[in-house]
């Protein structure tokens, strides 16, 4: 049984989107996992579902900083306008191959950002989300 219903993954890179996908589906982790290359489309995604399912927004994000277009940065200001009756259940996850110490400081003081991982995700990681941030 899996221990969420849905994850989404926001990242440019297709291969990591891919392999995430398989680590995620493989730990038995989620149900679903809904992948976005651009944050637009995932923003839009998301007001979507907080507009009109509310009960079906994603319990947990992973977000990339790097990407064209919209980067993480601004998808995080952006998500911070969504209705807080669908946010609070939905943890975020900065995912990046990004090692620069400002991007590691500047994610963790979004109140919205639970924790900064580097690329690749890992079973280990997911371990730690579980253990660290879900109430499962």
């Amino acid at each position: 049984m899996s221990i969420l219903k849905t994850v989404l993954l926001i990242d440019d890179d297709l291969i990591n989107n891919f392999v995430c996908e398989n680590i995620i589906s493989s730990e038995g982790f989620a149900q679903e996992v809904i992948s976005f290359e651009w944050a637009e489309e995932a923003l839009k995604f998301l007001q979507q579902k907080a507009e009109l399912e509310p009960n079906q927004f994603p319990e947990l994000i992973f977000l990339d900083i790097n990407m064209p277009g919209m980067d993480g940065w601004v998808f995080l200001e952006e998500y911070k306008k969504l209705p807080k009756e669908s946010t609070s259940n939905c943890s975020l996850f900065m995912l990046s191959s990004a090692v620069d110490r400002k991007d590691i400081i500047c994610a963790k003081s979004h109140s919205e950002v639970k924790e900064f991982f580097s690329k690749p995700l890992s079973p280990e990681t997911l371990a730690i989300i579980k253990e660290e941030y879900l109430n499962v």
